[in-house]
């Protein structure tokens, strides 16, 4: 840190202690949780099987991620052997650089996937002991300590991936330096590819189940969501936690520390060009007043509901979460402007700030006009489901289509700013200024995994009561209680979705930046420089259109797993309404098998997607050259950012559509127009839920092995060595593809 003044050594060291104070708020909200009642004996039973099954898969799940964890932590100690360590580092550790980055940089992806890890693990756990309290409190028909309790411990989650995203980038930096991309790097892909391990896992799991026990349980038998007599009904809760708490908070927390290593790489570059620190003190700062920020806003949340002002007084729980926002984003805004008028003597970078923020904000409304029972695009699906499923599918793929180019042009009008502020400057201004768009998006990551966690929670208690068989009144505040979070984790998969793109537009803006300095490095000369990545190429045409390949080519396998899965599952229950006593309700069916089955089912098609992330765009490299992986990143970019929204908010809505006449209207639950609406939610469930999220992780981790792998692409391009490497990547491409296209019994029967 010898580049700092005293006084921005003294900023990060605040940093540091800003970040301890959200992992120690994290601890105060796991504690209130436990204190709470944990309801009858009844509902406990239901809670434990939950637990149990939940725990177990992600154990397995952890026993498949740590054998390629292991691979990769060698293979990344052994790179900088092949391409050596940068001339920053070089400076700051003079002789021993090699050994040291290399140190650094396997010690910071060790960190950043046990990081990963954590959130994951604890935030499903924490969320799990929330799931029945909250189902105990229902009981007692008091609805706002319902609400507190799965909002407090959803927001567990979120102040541990802010506590620690935050604590970990801020620390790698200390301690390098000017050499920090070296390890960054590492910290950033160790992160991301838990999160994409978790996410595939969690969201096939799921959908697996919740496809299986609906088309069984409700279309074939007529029987209620969660009903104790269906098989698959466990599995399906278990889904719920190992999915949209376990994935989407590794998910979330990997944009949030990877938007962290774009913007100190272009800082870095933009100190050693003007000599001015603020480049990289700035953003760190300005992540730990968003860190305070979301400890003031979700602390607010149950305060909305007893306003006392009327007229300021949340009417239900989506209200008074979005209010929260609100809250949190006013203090950031203001903070940072004070901060950035002072501290860097501009307004640009907090200007970038409040767009970020704003970007975010506007997700909420966006999110929940096309997702909520509310609105007209739901109500249009709703009135498809009088003409059965056909026509309600298509409504439902309308509506996500549509919603897609509306998010991308919220995105681009974001995008532009930057643009505005720095025309006719010297590009890598306006790159970092999408960096800080970037930060300011994700400053209230606390804020946005507290309103996903929520979800699954308020799922899960709805499922608990109605299994448990709890009075009217509490089944009530539950489903109340389920149908806002189904619009939450829909706004959430929103800002998880445009968070990527924007952390993988400033990470595609690195990979430029970093592969000119490579060349400079090796003496290229600099006319053959790569300052930019042109499609008006050979090579550029076909890396970008294989790049925009990918995100279907991924989805399609994900999808496929998910419909072998839950043909699995259907057979099982089905099975297990043939045994005497179980249709009936005096024989408990075995939940156990249905949890075994798509525990396999996930397991089975994991490894194979994460190969395909991973080798598609190393091949790419090694025949095309540096130049078309650059325009391959820009194809995944487009694509799966279009293909990610269409899926989760095609999904949500479908989903919405089905709860909205399960309430009542159309005829309500057996009626016609609802079994076309549980259909219709069994194909839009594997969209929101499995492919639409997974394609999150999923770009950030391609875009983060490039970056890794093109200085060696660079300085061995054309060699005996780089063309073996490239006939291992094909062979585990095409075994990537053979184990997608295995028959459905192989491997699970």
């Amino acid at each position: 840190m010898t580049e700092l003044s005293a006084t921005e050594q003294g900023m990060l060291w605040g940093v540091i202690v800003v970040a301890l104070i959200s992992l120690i708020y994290a601890y105060w909200l796991w504690r209130d949780t436990l204190k709470r009642d944990k309801g009858t004996e009844k509902m406990q039973q239901v809670w434990r099987a939950i637990k149990t099954g939940a725990e177990g898969y992600l154990r397995r799940q952890l026993r498949t991620m740590v054998i390629v964890l292991i691979c990769l932590t060698v293979i990344l100690f052994l790179s900088v052997y092949v391409v050596p360590p940068s001339k920053e580092a070089v400076e700051r550790f003079g002789q021993n650089a090699v050994i040291v980055v290399a140190i650094g940089r396997t010690i910071a992806f060790i960190i950043g996937a046990s990081f990963s890890t954590l959130v994951g693990q604890l935030g499903m756990r924490v969320a799990i002991e929330g799931n029945i309290r909250v189902a105990a409190e229902a009981v007692r028909e008091d609805y706002n300590s319902a609400l507190t309790i799965a909002y407090r411990a959803g927001t567990f989650t979120g102040m541990l991936t802010d506590g620690l995203g935050l604590l970990g980038g801020t620390a790698i930096f200390m301690i390098f330096g000017k050499a920090a991309p070296d390890a960054l790097l590492g910290f950033g892909f160790g992160g991301t590819l838990v999160a994409l391990f978790m996410r595939i896992g969690g969201g096939i799991y799921t959908k697996a189940a919740d496809v299986g026990a609906d088309l069984v349980g409700k279309v074939e038998k007529g029987l209620p969501e969660d009903d104790p007599r269906n098989a698959g009904v466990i599995a399906d809760l278990v889904g719920d936690n190992v999915g949209d708490c376990a994935g989407m908070a590794a998910d979330i927390f990997e944009s949030y520390e990877v938007t962290i290593v774009s913007t100190l790489i272009l800082g870095l570059v933009l100190l050693h060009m003007t000599g001015n620190t603020f480049w990289i003190v700035y953003p760190l700062v300005v992540r730990a007043i968003g860190v305070i920020s979301s400890i003031l806003g979700t602390f607010t949340v149950p305060m909305w509901e007893n306003f006392p002002l009327k007229l300021l007084r949340a009417r239900d729980a989506e209200e008074a979460m979005f209010r929260s926002y609100e809250v949190s984003s006013v203090n950031t805004v203001f903070w940072a402007f004070m901060f950035s008028w002072f501290y860097a003597h501009e307004w640009q970078l907090a200007l970038l700030n409040a767009v970020g923020v704003g970007l975010a904000v506007v997700f909420n409304p966006l999110t929940s006009y096309f997702t909520s029972y509310k609105h007209r695009p739901v109500k249009e699906i709703v009135e498809s489901t009088r003409t059965g499923t056909a026509t309600t599918v298509l409504s439902g793929i309308a509506v996500g289509m549509e919603s897609s180019v509306w998010s991308v042009l919220v995105i681009c009008i974001a995008l532009g700013v930057s643009y505005l502020i720095y025309r006719g400057m010297t590009p890598i201004y306006m790159l970092y200024g999408v960096a800080m768009v970037g930060i300011g998006m994700l400053s209230h990551t606390g804020n946005n995994v507290a309103m996903d966690s929520y979800g699954p929670i308020a799922d899960n208690a709805n499922g608990i009561g109605e299994m448990a068989g709890v009075g009217e009144r509490a089944w009530a505040i539950m489903a109340e209680l389920d149908a806002v979070g189904n619009t939450t984790k829909a706004i959430t998969k929103q800002v998880a979705i445009a968070s990527a793109v924007v952390a993988a537009t400033s990470l595609f803006f690195s990979y430029v930046t970093d592969i000119s300095l490579v060349q400079a490095r090796l003496g290229i000369p600099e006319t053959e420089f790569i300052t930019s990545i042109r499609v008006s190429v050979l090579e550029g045409t076909i890396g970008f259109l294989l790049g925009g390949a990918l995100p279907f080519l991924f989805s399609a396998f994900a999808l496929r797993a998910v419909s072998r899965g839950a043909m699995f599952v259907v057979e099982e229950v089905r099975r297990q309404f043939r045994i005497p006593g179980v249709l009936e309700g005096k024989v408990t069916p075995e939940y156990d098998k249905v949890v075994s089955i798509t525990t396999a089912a996930a397991q089975k098609e994991l490894v194979s997607l994460v190969v395909l992330s991973v080798a598609l765009p190393l091949l790419v490299g090694i025949v095309f050259q540096v130049e078309a992986l650059g325009a391959f990143l820009a194809g995944v970019i487009l694509s799966g950012q279009l293909l990610a929204v269409y899926m989760a908010i095609a999904g949500g809505a479908l989903d919405n559509a089905k709860k909205y006449i399960e309430d009542g209207h159309l005829g309500g639950k057996g009626s016609p127009a609802h079994k076309a609406g549980v259909e219709g939610d069994t194909v839009g469930d594997p969209l929101k839920d499995t492919a639409g999220p997974a394609l999150n992780p999923m770009i950030k981790v391609v875009n983060l092995v490039s970056l890794l792998a093109a200085p060696i692409i660079v300085q061995y391009r054309g060699s005996a060595g780089i063309w073996v490497a490239g006939l291992i990547l094909l062979a585990m491409l095409v075994w990537a593809i053979r184990q997608s296209r295995k028959d459905v019994g192989e491997g699970l029967a």
